[in-house]
């Protein structure tokens, strides 16, 4: 039987799926691209509802359209390692929390479920009905990362920008993703 070569599985390139959904927040989104190590393989799913983004500072990136449902990153097999959907519509969550993968944002998160990959939810909206806070639940219990960009007080964030720095920073924290994009407790 042939050992799997470890070696090269660490150092093959991080594959990640970002989902811009809905209209407001979408800078935040294209953000998180933005600030990316250029490393990083980066597959971007714009929503029919979010604007258009038209470029992306990161060169690594390659941009899908919403209703391109066989697209690479819509199949287990093409490997991808994380999913963030920032924002993320109310609508969005609760098709996920559903099962409902009608459109390529919803079909890379109902992937990254069934892969079992870390999949990061930004809801965008507030304040959240019992029903959205419902389906957080749902999706949270079963391994979904609930990360609304809730501004951190103990940041000391002096504008807009930096408090942006620290809510892309805390997400890539929980993906894993090396970053000094805000100042750390001491």
């Amino acid at each position: 039987m042939m050992k799997p070569n470890w070696q090269w599985e660490c150092s093959k390139p991080m594959k990640l799926v970002v989902a811009i959904t809905g209209a407001s927040g979408v800078g935040l989104g294209k953000k998180f691209v933005d600030y990316l190590p250029e490393s990083i393989e980066v597959h971007v799913v714009v929503s029919d509802n979010a604007l258009t983004v038209e470029q992306f500072e990161n060169k690594n990136v390659t941009l899908h359209t919403s209703d391109n449902i066989a697209a690479s990153v819509s199949s287990g097999s093409f490997g991808v390692d994380a999913t963030a959907i920032i924002p993320c519509s109310m609508n969005t969550l609760a098709k996920i929390a559903c099962g409902i993968s009608d459109n390529l944002a919803t079909r890379v998160a109902a992937v990254a479920l069934k892969e079992q990959k870390k999949l990061l939810l930004a809801p965008r909206e507030m304040p959240f009905s019992a029903i959205a806070l419902e389906n957080m639940h749902k999706l949270a219990s079963l391994g979904v990362i609930i990360a609304p960009p809730v501004m951190g007080y103990y940041a000391n964030t002096q504008s807009l920008e930096e408090m942006e720095r620290f809510l892309i920073g805390k997400w890539y924290d929980v993906l894993g993703i090396p970053n000094e994009l805000y100042t750390r407790w001491e």
